[in-house]
This record gives structure tokens, sequence and C-alpha cells, in this order.
């Protein structure tokens, strides 16, 4: 089964096996620290629990980690079973269309060993357009118990990142615009640039301009200069719109696919670190 599943699919199941599946509504914006809850309270999917992306999906920055932290597994796993998500009931997720928020969270679960995690195509903006249902009434939610089993080959650090530079067999993947890449702009980090011999491959463009999810030929197109049988190791600033990426090639049949959480914000956080500039 997809990743990615379709409004019709979750609706089905929200009325045929109610109480069967959880939904998790991670809706953000980055100029507006308390839009996404008051956007949950406006109106949700009937059902969904609120997850708070900069509360519940990182810790604080400091001096390594990036922009972005991830937080400890088992820390994770608590917050979740407050949030009455654990790893054995199917978990949909949503932001407002296709953004990295949402991603985060489906990256994260299957990090912790969930099976059941999926991303509903769309978001909540396709889900409201096409006129399904929305409430503004609060989730009932029941505590549970989140059983981690971690996924260590899901995930990368700085110092297997800095290990595989060059090797053959790894490509690394710079998921960020393209003035990011090239290290023209660097809107949100003291250094610009890229790391030596990453690929660029810009996180939208695996969505439609509809907000929908390419499927897994035209992913597969995206990243044709990447072999299947490479280890890709994906990044962006802080480990956010990487994870659209992930998804996306684990869509495209990517077997060995893993997020540096702490990506370039912590990569030049160690002075240390080689910085390229340009399409090099």
């Amino acid at each position: 089964m997809s990743n990615v599943v379709s409004k019709e699919w979750v609706l089905e199941q929200l009325q045929s096996n109610p109480g069967q599946l959880v939904i998790a509504d991670v809706r953000f914006s980055p100029g507006d620290p308390g839009y996404g809850f008051e956007a949950y309270q406006y109106e949700h999917v009937p059902g969904a629990v609120f997850v708070d992306l900069k509360r519940d999906l990182m810790d604080p920055p400091g001096e390594h980690g990036g922009r972005s932290p991830l937080p400890q597994p088992d820390e994770l796993a608590r917050r979740f079973g407050n949030l009455g998500i654990d790893a054995s009931t199917p978990v949909v997720v949503y932001d407002d269309d296709l953004r990295p928020e949402g991603a985060r969270l489906w990256w994260i679960l299957k990090y912790l060993g969930h099976g059941s995690a999926y991303i509903l195509d769309g978001g909540f903006a396709s889900w409201k357009s096409a006129g399904y249902p929305l409430t503004s009434k609060k989730s009932e939610v029941t505590p549970r118990v989140f059983q981690a089993s971690v996924q260590e080959d899901w995930l990368a650090d700085v110092n297997e990142v800095r290990a595989k530079l060059g090797a053959s067999g790894v490509t690394l993947l710079d998921s960020r615009d393209w003035k990011q890449f090239t290290g023209e702009t660097a809107p949100l980090d003291p250094v610009a640039g890229h790391i030596p011999g990453a690929v660029h491959a810009f996180w939208k463009d695996g969505m439609d301009e509809d907000g929908t999810w390419k499927g897994a030929e035209r992913q597969r197109e995206r990243f044709a200069g990447i072999s299947p049988e490479d280890e890709v190791i994906v990044y962006c600033g802080s480990g956010l719109s990487a994870c659209p990426n992930v998804l996306a090639l684990q869509e495209a049949g990517y077997g060995k696919v893993k997020l540096y959480a702490g990506s370039w914000s912590d990569w030049i956080s160690h002075k240390d670190n080689p910085v390229s500039i340009g399409n090099v």
C-alpha cells in the first residue's frame, strides 16, 4: 500500500470503521505560531487530534542538531502516547496541503517503527474543497502507550554524513530551493551553500500544482540520476522539507533512504565541515 492515501479512502474508513483510525492534524505557519491550533479549533477532520509541530515534533535548538532538533525516541513515544497515538493503530496525517510538517510527522512515526502511517493526499485543502465532513468539536483523546521500535536505518547524523562524503554507492540529496543550494541565498542560516557532492531536488517538485502527490512513476523521473541501488541521505535546511523527498523516494521504490535530521543548519554548526558554493 502506498504511503499516500486518498481522501475517499479516509472517508470510507471513518464511516465504515469508526475509531479504528487516528487522524493527526499538524497544520502550521512559520510566520504565525498560533495558526495551526486556531485553524484546528475552527474546523478539522472529524476525530482528528492536533499535533503541534514545535511542541511535539522538535526540541529547542542548541549548539548542534540544527534549527529543528529531533527529540529522543522515548520522548517522542511519550508525546505520541499522550495524543492517543500508539504503534499499532493506523495513523493518517494531514497539514494544509502537502507540506513538510505532515511529512515530518509521517517520517517520525516510521522512524519509531509505526507500520501503518500515511499522508492524506492533498491535505486539508483537498478534503475541504470536496465538501467532506468538518467539525469544530474537540476530539476526545484516550492516552495510549506507544511502544517504539527505532529504525536506525532511517536516520543519519553528522558523523555518518561526514564519513560518507564522496563514497561510492551513496548519494546526498539537497531538498532546498535552487538558490539556497547554490549559495545565492541563505535566508535562515549564517552560512550559504551545500554539502560537497550533493545533488539537488527541490521538495516541492514532488507535488502537482493542485497540491496533490505525483505518482510513483513521476517520482522516479525526478530521481532518474540516482541509482535505485544507492543509499540516499536526504537533507534540507533543518530536517523538515527533506521529509517530503524521503516520502517521494520511498514511493519511487528506493529502499535505502535516510534523513539527515540536523541537515544544513547542523552541518554548518561544525566549523570544520566543508561547504560548496555553486552547482558543484
